[in-house]
């Protein structure tokens, strides 16, 4: 009984097969490693091939560690999803681990939150530069990769992750979302776009889950909402001016740093691993405590 509680046994991923959507570079890296490492095999998409290609060959394998495969997959097209699902079909004939990371920041409004910029004249100046600096297309272009995608990727993937569901003992596959703590503040943060998108990313995490797991789908579906993280979108904006600024906050992060991809890594690791077997529908916060201390809807 002992040996159940052991770290390789709770966490091992050996043998599991994984998808991590825009998996070549930022979180989706930090994921892929994490997952890589302990055992499982990983397919990282994105759509640009010499990117995909150049990371997944930077991966260094140890001892009982898997590998990652690059594949190129938009995940705003549904014939490249399809494509992707037909290949993984070939190839392996199940799937493990979903982890729909792919995601973008969309247009921003910088004047917003700057109470000294001209904008800010009264309600009909402010009102008239966010209706003009902003339009529906780039509305749509975000929502479409951070929210949409989601779903047609999940249900492209999911009698493939259903298969995956079998092959072993008490382990149901399972589905990660990555949202993002801009999802859950009551604060734009100069882009409302982007916050109501993953918004939109949290609410549909809890439906997929909800809605497979009373249709005895057994594929369970959880969310992980990363706070301030150095990445493409974050990574100059931290050297030159902190967590702080970056985040937005009314308040400071308790952290005072920036998440690591331990981190982030570690929390995907638990909910695809047994020990995170029995949880479903739910999504974890990593933000260093930035939701504790700023309005939000948790």
């Amino acid at each position: 009984m002992a040996a159940s509680f052991r770290l390789e046994n709770l966490y091992d991923l050996k043998g599991r097969i994984a998808v991590v959507t825009g998996g070549g570079t930022g979180i989706g890296w930090m994921i892929t490693q994490g997952l890589a490492a302990n055992g499982a095999k990983v397919y990282i998409t994105g759509r640009r091939k010499d990117v995909l290609e150049k990371t997944a060959a930077s991966f260094e394998k140890t001892e009982g560690s898997g590998e990652v495969i690059p594949l190129v997959m938009d995940v705003t097209d549904r014939e490249s999803i399809a494509a992707v699902q037909k290949e993984l079909q070939t190839r392996e004939g199940k799937l493990h681990i979903l982890v729909n990371n792919a995601g973008q920041s969309g247009p921003v409004s910088k004047f917003f939150n700057d109470m000294t910029a001209p904008e800010h004249q009264s309600a009909e100046t402010l009102g008239q530069a966010m209706f003009k600096n902003e339009s529906f297309e780039a509305w749509a272009e975000l929502y479409s990769i951070n929210s949409s995608s989601i779903f047609f990727v999940t249900m492209a993937f999911l009698g493939l992750l259903a298969k995956g569901s079998e092959d072993r003992a008490n382990y149901t596959s399972c589905v990660v979302n990555i949202t993002s703590i801009s999802g859950l503040w009551k604060l734009a943060q100069n882009h409302f776009c982007y916050n109501s998108a993953k918004a939109a990313a949290t609410h549909l995490t809890k439906m997929l889950a909800t809605e497979l797991a009373v249709k005895k789908i057994p594929v369970r579906v959880c969310g992980v909402a990363p706070g301030v993280y150095g990445t493409e979108m974050t990574i100059d904006r931290l050297k030159r001016d902190g967590v702080d600024k970056v985040a937005l906050g009314l308040q400071p992060v308790p952290a005072q740093r920036a998440g690591s991809a331990e981190e982030i890594a570690g929390a995907v690791i638990f909910l695809v691993s047994p020990a995170g077997n029995y949880t479903n529908g739910h999504e974890i916060v990593v933000d260093g405590g930035a939701l504790a201390v700023n309005p939000s809807l948790t």
